[in-house]
């Protein structure tokens, strides 16, 4: 079993309304296939068929205020509720107290702990290393767990020699970064070579930024080109895809691109759309997780499970 995780950033299931939602004011014709042709909403956020499963995830983790991505990628990556251990939602770089935590429980290191092999699928500027080295708290849960864990954060070479993607997709934002002969891909090829990276790992990480940036510019056209690259990364996957041994899934870690009639992010539940091998034995986990439904704490545990209980 392989697993591609799809990390969105700031996605929540909202409203079923064109207006305020980009879900249902852009085509999306690959997600829709995926999702069996229905964009999970607050009126429906429970699909299930033959090949897929969404399933609403709690990202307020019973703590009051909005939810933040330093402590919902903690409890997403980790098991851990790390907005309850420090009494608030916290981001969107994790609360100092919780670093230890996510040390040592990220999935990463778990993963390596047990054999199997993971990768984070982003690739990252020189700048970027140069910024970590001056800013060592000021990381991302995902950057901070793999530097942590001994998981390479991949870099321009890795991008120029096909070896992971860039976290707009195609990489033509990498020509104003200091490599302007580096290659623009498409989002359709991005997909298929998250899908090869299974080929040598048990779990592929891909993040995807632009879907929070898009729900704090509250701007529809902005939004729906955003998902309108998802989609066509999605494509790719789809048509790389192995069904007899790989799962896709899709999640967030908060709402926000959801709502763009507000600015702040929401208290929305977070779609987990499973696709794939496996696909309804992970729903079931997830679902019997919680006896008021899963949540954020829920995913890295069940991923755990499914992809070392063969040893």
């Amino acid at each position: 079993m392989r697993v591609l995780m799809i990390f969105l950033d700031g996605v929540g299931i909202g409203r079923r309304d064109p207006a305020v939602n980009p879900f249902f004011a852009a085509r999306l014709p690959t997600f829709r296939s995926i999702v069996a042709g229905e964009i999970p909403s607050l009126g429906r956020a429970h699909i299930h068929s033959s090949h897929s499963t969404v399933l609403p995830l709690n990202a307020t983790l019973g703590v009051a205020g909005l939810p933040q991505s330093g402590t919902g990628q903690t409890a997403l990556f980790t098991g851990e509720n790390g907005a309850r251990i420090i009494g608030k939602h916290f981001g969107p770089y994790p609360y100092s107290t919780l670093r230890p935590l996510i040390v040592e429980r990220n999935i990463f290191r778990r993963l390596r702990q047990r054999r199997k092999q993971p990768i984070f699928a982003n690739a990252y500027p020189r700048r970027f290393f140069e910024y970590a080295e001056r800013h060592p708290t000021r990381l991302t849960v995902t950057t901070y767990s793999c530097m942590k864990s001994g998981v390479p954060l991949l870099n321009g070479d890795d991008l120029a020699a096909g070896r992971g993607i860039s976290a707009d997709i195609t990489g033509a934002g990498w020509h104003t970064l200091g490599y302007p002969t580096l290659p623009v891909i498409t989002p359709t090829t991005g997909g298929k070579r998250l899908v090869r990276l299974l080929d040598n790992h048990d779990f592929v990480l891909f993040e995807y930024w632009k879907t929070d940036k898009a729900g704090h510019s509250q701007q529809m056209a902005e939004a729906v080109d955003v998902l309108d690259q998802l989609d066509e990364l999605l494509k790719g996957v789809l048509e790389a895809i192995d069904l007899r041994r790989h799962l896709l899934l899709i999640t967030s870690d908060h709402g926000n691109m959801e709502d763009l009639g507000t600015k702040s992010h929401t208290r929305h539940p977070v779609p987990a759309v499973m696709y794939g091998h496996r696909q309804g034995e992970l729903a079931e986990r997830l679902e019997g997780s919680q006896r008021r439904g899963p949540s954020l704490c829920d995913v890295a545990p069940a991923l755990l499970s499914m992809l070392t209980e063969d040893g």
